[in-house]
């Protein structure tokens, strides 16, 4: 049985009682999150490598502004179908070879976008360059949902929150860095096979180290109760059991429409401001200030729920805020010359947005136990580019 957020025991409790069962946690484990921080990080650079230098792109490729927008939205579209899949994979096959073949999903995407400029006399570029986001796109689905199940099974109560944080915010900070990479280095036309390559760089590593440093699924003993019925439910039948809860369902609703927001405001604000005449550099600096100011805040709510156990209040507290940044951005968006109050409101939303998201995702497997948690998580992921497609339209 499953204790309300409010009467679980705080940390110091929690490690004597651990001590007492004989739970034990292991250094490796922090080897295991570093890999899957650097595959989101490095996932989450190649989704967004385009948008900031979509006009070369497009002149370069003679291709359409909305051809450009796919490269970025196929990673959207492609994690509903093969989201359910991600879950199957996550629960049943076991998490060292899903992040694997996601490591090396990613990186064959990556490498796959280069051939247009490796290999002479190809005639429809945007097929490779489309090939290779959709293999980018299907590691997604999989690198988005295993924060969740690698704190349940590798991580003591008192530090799954601040290790999901850590898993979860590296994926905003692949979307910083590519903000800010991508135009540094395409000044011209001519930049864009470096920047291409410069990008493999990472998923190249990545795909080193999970294939070689990753020997186990799971810890050869649990560090808590909870990680010892990890995954107790069988696929289906776990999915029926999280249709069934009401609580989960209201979660699943309001978190995967906030993943929906995040992904259409990370894709389109460029093209949401840019018409209102604000420049390029200021419209850089919103989403850097989204994503920093959301970093520092999901460090230091991840911090504070990991002492407190107080998920369920952050939680409320965190998506009321929300709203009422977003419904600011939509009126003060509509405005020109209003670019301290657009910072404000960019900071105020990666600060309330962010902060809540890893609080919510560990909150998700809490309240759908015994359900595993790569289906408690991803579900919700699931639902988060449908809700994107409402909000893009």
């Amino acid at each position: 049985m499953v204790l309300p957020a409010g009467d679980r025991p705080g940390a110091d409790v929690t490690q004597a009682l651990g001590a007492l069962w004989d739970y034990r946690v292991y250094a490796r484990r922090w080897v295991f999150l570093l890999v899957l921080s650097l595959l989101s990080f490095s996932n989450a650079t190649l989704w967004l490598s385009f948008a900031p230098v979509a006009d070369m792109i497009a002149h370069h490729f003679l291709l359409s502004t909305e051809q450009i927008n796919w490269l970025s939205r196929v990673y959207l579209v492609a994690s509903i179908p093969s989201g359910v899949v991600a879950i199957w994979v996550l629960d049943s096959v076991g998490l060292r070879w899903a992040t694997i073949v996601c490591a090396w999903l990613n990186f064959a995407g990556s490498v796959f976008r280069t051939l247009p400029f490796m290999v002479g006399g190809i005639q429809d570029p945007f097929a490779f360059l489309m090939g290779g986001q959709s293999l980018c796109a299907l590691a997604q689905s999989l690198v988005v949902f295993s924060p969740a199940k690698l704190a349940a099974l590798w991580f003591p109560e008192h530090q799954r929150a601040t290790a999901n944080m850590i898993g979860t915010m590296s994926n905003p900070l692949g979307i910083l860095v590519a903000n800010l990479l991508s135009p540094a280095l395409v000044k011209k036309e001519e930049d864009i096979p470096m920047m291409l390559g410069i990008y493999i760089i990472p998923a190249g590593i990545t795909c080193l180290l999970a294939t070689a440093c990753l020997l186990e699924s799971v810890p050869p003993t649990p560090p808590s109760a909870r990680a010892i019925h990890s995954t107790s439910e069988k696929f289906l039948d776990g999915l029926k059991l999280l249709l069934c809860n009401r609580a989960y369902v209201v979660l699943a609703v309001c978190f995967g429409g906030g993943i929906g927001i995040f992904s259409s405001f990370s894709a389109l604000l460029e093209q949401v401001l840019c018409v209102r005449g604000y420049s390029n550099e200021f419209i850089g600096l919103c989403g850097a200030l989204f994503i920093v100011f959301g970093v520092l805040g999901a460090l230091v709510l991840s911090l504070y729920v990991d002492r407190t156990k107080l998920f369920t209040e952050a939680v409320k507290i965190g998506f009321c805020l929300t709203s009422v940044v977003c419904v600011a951005f939509a009126l003060v968006s509509q405005l020109q010359g209003q670019t301290l109050a657009l910072a404000a409101i960019c900071s105020l939303l990666g600060l309330f947005g962010f902060a809540v998201a890893p609080i919510a995702m560990e909150l998700a497997v809490e309240c759908s136990f015994p359900v595993g948690e790569g289906a408690a998580a991803g579900l919700i992921f699931v639902l988060g580019p449908r809700a994107c497609s409402s909000w893009s339209c």
